[in-house]
């Protein structure tokens, strides 16, 4: 299996999400809350395309590399879920540490609250990565889809209606 940063992130917010979605149940495109995610990602920082490089590595697409520095520019709407976030940039450093490029940093981005969070990968978080990736590969390859996580962060997820569909 081939995991991409979003396996690590839906990892961190909901493994039913994450299962949903390595098994092709797919709802982002029918969401409001991801496409003003995407529009302030791609409003914010007009210049950003110019500065930086986009990459692909792994399966998984870093929008904003600064390839002079070596730091990872993430943007996101909000820091409900920072932790799934940095262990996205993680996920991304990992990667190109993978490929031969040391001293990566990353920068999680919250323009609409005016906040920024360094990202660094320890030797630890690289060995959680490796445990990370068996858990995902194990979630994914069950027959039986995991259970609603009934959490306050359900109600601004793509999958929402698709979870609580039979819930009164």
């Amino acid at each position: 299996m081939n995991i991409t940063a979003t396996h690590i992130n839906y990892y961190h917010i909901c493994h039913r999400k994450l299962w949903l979605f390595s098994n092709g149940i797919n709802m982002e495109h029918t969401s409001d809350t991801v496409a003003e995610g995407k529009l302030i990602g791609e409003t914010t920082y007009p210049q950003r395309p110019e500065k930086y490089t986009e990459i692909e590595i792994g399966g998984s697409k870093i929008d904003f590399y600064d390839a002079k520095n070596k730091i990872i520019h993430e943007i996101k709407k909000s820091d409900s879920i920072e932790q799934a976030h940095q262990w996205q940039v993680k996920y991304y450093i990992w990667l190109l540490q993978q490929n031969g490029i040391e001293g990566v940093t990353g920068i999680i981005e919250y323009p609409k609250l005016k906040q920024t969070t360094k990202v660094e990968l320890s030797k630890d978080d690289s060995i959680c990565l490796e445990e990370i990736k068996q858990n995902i590969e194990r979630i994914v390859a069950d027959e039986k889809c995991p259970p609603v996580i009934n959490s306050k962060i359900c109600k601004k997820c793509s999958y929402y209606d698709f979870c609580y569909v039979n819930e009164e």
